[in-house]
């Protein structure tokens, strides 16, 4: 359904996609996870017809973003990152106007948003710069899917919303995805990256990985320790300077540990913190996530370029 080769981008002299190449197929919800100028939102923008690529291809539905970028328009449903729909007009004149643009009318497709904008339709008559943020998202989605697409793009919906309304709106996805829509969404929450399909984790315009979320932390090798004491500042600049250790990155309450021997124990880093008088040290072997993943790639990344 969506396809990538080599796309590039480059604003004067940063490059901000390298040769990314992925596909997503019918149906398939996909996320792009990575940091604040990963490259996301151009990526977004080139597939969207907004954005011309410095070179590659891509096609929507097997049409090409640049020869074909009418017809894409009208099959693909767009959310940008920034809530762009009109403020000063009310909930229902937003969603009837995307309709009409579109050439159809809120009942036409009324079934399609039903479960989303049943919850935003009592405030139908308030001005959509009034509303809360996981109403305007609500709405937002709504007017995106308004003339039934086939693609549903969407750029960091959840960003600057509560943990309540992220819940719901990811809910909502998967709903649609039953319905045969396929969804490429980014992301910078590592803990949405469990949700999609599959993911590409980006950072600086390239891919680090593609897999399932599952495969890609079975790919994890190294053993993972999280670690603790009642210091915590202390205790990440302690574990960083000891070769035994190999990255240390906090997590919440805990630092996440990765060690030089395969073979390490937590009783020998706590030892060790033991000698440089720590207190209340607690530390154990932990399965890896998807953002101790994302972080062992980078660093990877990072070596690999230092050593070029």
């Amino acid at each position: 359904m969506i396809e990538v080769r080599q796309i590039s981008k480059s604003y004067n002299d940063v490059q901000a996609l390298k040769d990314i190449s992925f596909s997503v197929e019918k149906g398939e919800l996909f996320g792009l996870i990575g940091p604040d100028g990963a490259g996301k939102t151009s990526l977004m923008r080139i597939l969207m017809t907004l954005l011309l690529p410095g070179g590659g291809e891509a096609k929507m539905a097997g049409l090409d973003v640049v020869k074909d970028y009418r017809k894409i328009r009208r099959l693909v449903g767009y959310m940008p990152g920034r809530f762009s729909l009109y403020q000063d007009l009310t909930v229902e004149e937003n969603l009837s106007f995307f309709a009409t643009v579109f050439g159809t009318t809120i009942e036409e497709n009324y079934d399609l948003i039903k479960d989303i904008y049943v919850q935003i339709e009592p405030f139908k008559n308030r001005l959509a710069g009034r509303l809360s943020g996981g109403m305007k998202q609500k709405l937002a989605l709504s007017c995106a899917l308004i003339h039934k697409p086939e693609i549903l793009v969407l750029d960091e919906p959840t960003t600057g919303v509560d943990a309540v309304s992220r819940k719901e709106f990811w809910e909502m996805l998967k709903k649609l995805q039953q319905q045969g829509i396929t969804i490429l969404v980014s992301t910078p929450y590592m803990d949405e990256a469990g949700l999609c399909d599959r993911v590409a984790l980006m950072q600086k315009g390239e891919i680090l990985s593609i897999d399932s979320p599952e495969q890609i932390v079975s790919n994890y090798d190294r053993p993972l320790l999280a670690v603790r004491s009642d210091e915590m500042h202390r205790l990440i600049h302690d574990l960083r300077q000891w070769d035994q250790v190999e990255t240390a990155y906090a997590f919440g309450q805990f630092v996440h540990v990765t060690p030089v021997d395969k073979q390490v124990k937590p009783e020998t880093v706590t030892a060790y913190l033991e000698q440089l008088n720590h207190q209340n040290i607690q530390s154990s072997f932990i399965r890896a996530g998807i953002e101790d993943v994302f972080m062992a790639l980078m660093t990877r990344e990072s070596r690999s370029v230092q050593s070029q």
